[in-house]
C-alpha cells in the first residue's frame, strides 16, 4: 500500500513539474511578444491621442449637418465593439472585459432600445453566441495578425454601419494598457464624433478660432473622419494586445509560482510517507528477528 501510494506521489510530482515547464515557456513567450507589442503602441498612442484632439476640436467648430459621421441622432441602436482575445489562459483579462459588457447591457444607460455587438476575439464571441446577443460582425482567430489593413477594414465597416444609419451610436470597449500588472478597461465613445467641450461652451471659448479649408470642408472631412475611426481602431487592437500579453505574463508567472509551492508540498509529503514506509519495514524486521530469539 505504502509502495502504491509513494508511486502515486511521483506521479503528480512530474506532472506538476512537466506543467511548470510549460507554464514558464509560455511566460517567456508572452514576455518577449509583450515587448514588442508595448513598443508598438507607445509609439502609436501619441498619435491617435493628438489625432482624437484635433477631430474634438474640429468638432466643435462645424455643423453637425456637414458630414454623416458628426450628425448626432437619438441612440436607439447601439453598437458596441468588444475586444477580447481568440486564447485563453491570460487571467482575468477576458472575463472583465465581458462582464462590462454585460454591464453595459443590463444598465441600458445610453437609453438604447436595441443594442448589438461585433467582436474582435472568439471568446467574447462564443460567450454571447451562448447566450443569444445580437452580433453583427466578428473577427476571430487574428493571432499575431494584429496590423493597420485590419484596422482600416473594421473601420471601414464601423463609418459605413453608421453613415447609412443601420446605428444611431457606436462604442469600443476594450483593456487600455498600463502595466503588465495592470490594465484598465475603456468604454469610448467612437461615433458620432463628438467634442471634448459641448459646442456651444467651445464656440464661447477665447481660444476658439475658425479654421480655413482646402480645398473644402467637406472634402478635408470626407478623409479625415474616417481615417479618425481606423486611427481609433487600431489604438484600441494595439492597447488590447499589449494587454492581453501582460495579463498572460503575469498569469503564467502565477501559474508557476503555484506549481513550485505544489512540488514543495508534495515532496515533504512523499518524503514523510517514505520515511513512514521505512520506519514501518524496520519495526517489522525488529520484530520478526525478536520473534525468533
Amino acid at each position: 500500500m505504502a509502495k502504491a501510494s509513494l508511486r502515486d506521489i511521483r506521479k503528480r510530482i512530474a506532472s506538476v513539474r512537466s506543467t511548470q515547464q510549460i507554464t514558464k515557456a509560455m511566460k517567456m513567450v508572452a514576455s518577449a511578444k509583450l515587448r514588442r507589442a508595448q513598443e508598438n503602441i507607445l509609439a502609436a498612442r501619441p498619435y491617435a491621442t493628438k489625432m482624437f484632439d484635433v477631430l474634438s476640436s474640429l468638432a466643435a467648430r462645424t455643423s453637425p449637418d456637414v458630414h454623416p459621421l458628426l450628425s448626432r441622432r437619438e441612440p436607439k441602436r447601439v453598437e458596441v465593439v468588444v475586444f477580447t482575445s481568440d486564447r485563453g489562459l491570460c487571467g482575468a483579462f477576458n472575463m472583465n472585459l465581458i462582464q462590462r459588457a454585460e454591464k453595459f447591457k443590463e444598465e441600458g444607460t445610453s437609453g438604447a432600445e436595441v443594442i448589438t455587438f461585433s467582436f474582435i476575439g472568439r471568446k467574447g464571441r462564443d460567450y454571447f453566441r451562448k447566450r443569444k446577443a445580437t452580433i453583427r460582425r466578428e473577427y476571430v482567430n487574428l493571432f499575431g495578425k494584429v496590423d493597420y489593413p485590419l484596422a482600416s477594414r473594421i473601420g471601414q465597416d464601423l463609418v459605413e454601419a453608421y453613415a447609412e444609419e443601420q446605428v444611431d451610436a457606436i462604442y469600443l470597449l476594450y483593456s487600455e494598457f498600463r502595466s503588465a500588472m495592470q490594465q484598465r478597461i475603456l468604454l469610448e465613445k467612437i461615433l458620432p464624433v463628438t467634442p471634448k467641450i459641448p459646442g456651444e461652451e467651445a464656440i464661447k471659448r477665447p481660444a476658439a478660432v475658425e479654421y480655413i479649408y482646402e480645398p473644402s470642408e467637406g472634402e478635408i472631412l470626407d478623409k479625415l473622419l474616417p481615417m479618425y475611426v481606423e486611427v481609433q481602431v487600431y489604438r484600441a487592437l494595439l492597447e488590447s494586445v499589449a494587454s492581453e500579453f501582460g495579463a498572460r505574463m503575469t498569469a503564467m508567472e502565477n501559474a508557476t509560482n503555484n506549481a513550485s509551492e505544489m512540488i514543495d508540498k508534495l515532496t515533504l509529503v512523499y518524503n514523510k510517507a517514505r520515511h513512514a514506509a521505512i520506519t514501518k519495514e524496520l519495526i517489522e524486521i525488529v520484530s520478526g528477528a525478536e520473534a525468533l530469539k
